[in-house]
């Protein structure tokens, strides 16, 4: 299992995201990509509101970037 560590700046960058509300283009492994807003995360998962309405629980092994639009 994962550990969930606060002091990688990776999650911190995350952390800021989440804070500023801002909005983030997350593209998968699997070639995919969502855009939306990322209400949390912990060490397994995020969780991006899509269209305001729609949320969307995204594993971490799936990510493969996330960028600011």
């Amino acid at each position: 299992m994962p550990t969930f560590n606060t002091g990688l700046p990776s999650v911190r960058q995350i952390q800021v995201f989440i804070k500023d509300k801002i909005n983030v283009q997350i593209g998968l492994t699997t070639n995919q990509s969502t855009e939306g807003k990322i209400l949390w995360q912990d060490e397994n998962c995020i969780c991006i509101l899509e269209d305001g309405t729609d949320k969307t629980l995204i594993w971490l092994s799936a990510i493969a970037y996330i960028k600011q639009v």
